[in-house]
């Protein structure tokens, strides 16, 4: 947990990491409990997990959590899509803690799971036990209407355009964060209005994997 920190602490300087609210989530979900033990856990680099899916670099996840985190607030309710190693899910249900719903889906069954014995070693345990945060087997371009709306949609693969389903299952006053784009793509912020009107923005260009289907997927493996 000592590397872990002097992760954080490097992506503090690094000028990522701003608030006090992330650095401490990131610093309680140790990342080497998610990334496979062959591979540097605290190296700002993303790392192959198997099944052609990745744990995205920590300046991704510090990013990510920067722009979402007000909509991680106790008791609202957020969804990961393609969430692979189970880390932003955990960190998303220690934000959003035991009265809110932190919802991961994967499309790769034998990485969900992973992910839940990755989550079980983590701070995260009890909420995984209490039920407010759940991995599931889903396709991620349909998003998990069970648990619909969310405040917070992240989505960990590039889709080509941003999915109806996800939009639909945004919450009025909420956000997603996608990857858009093929060849060339951008970390896309999308705030749902009150009314339900859709304001979106690019925040940087991004390389990610696509958002697919599990065959696709595993034939590019």
């Amino acid at each position: 947990m000592d590397k872990n920190k002097a992760m954080v602490e490097y992506l503090q300087r690094y000028g990522v990491l701003r608030s006090d609210r992330v650095a401490e989530v990131m610093e309680m979900i140790d990342r080497a409990l998610f990334v496979p033990k062959e591979n540097p856990p605290y190296l700002d680099s993303p790392m192959p997990i198997g099944y052609n899916a990745t744990i995205s670099a920590p300046h991704m996840h510090a990013l990510c959590l920067e722009l979402l985190k007000d909509h991680l607030q106790p008791g609202m309710r957020a969804l990961d899509v393609g969430s692979g190693s189970g880390y932003l899910t955990a960190c998303f249900a220690m934000m959003v803690g035991p009265e809110g719903r932190a919802v991961g889906i994967e499309h790769i069954p034998e990485l969900v799971a992973a992910s839940i014995e990755n989550v079980k070693r983590s701070a995260a345990t009890p909420l995984l036990e209490k039920g407010s945060l759940s991995l599931h087997v889903a396709d991620g371009r349909y998003g998990w209407p069970e648990a619909a709306p969310y405040d917070t949609i992240h989505v960990g693969a590039a889709a080509p355009e941003i999915p109806k389903a996800l939009l639909d299952q945004l919450k009025p006053g909420g956000r997603m964060v996608i990857p858009v784009g093929d060849l060339f793509q951008d970390l896309q912020v999308v705030d749902k209005k009150l009314d339900g009107s859709i304001i979106s923005r690019n925040e940087t260009g991004v390389r990610y994997v696509p958002l697919t289907s599990r065959s696709a997927q595993l034939q590019n493996s």
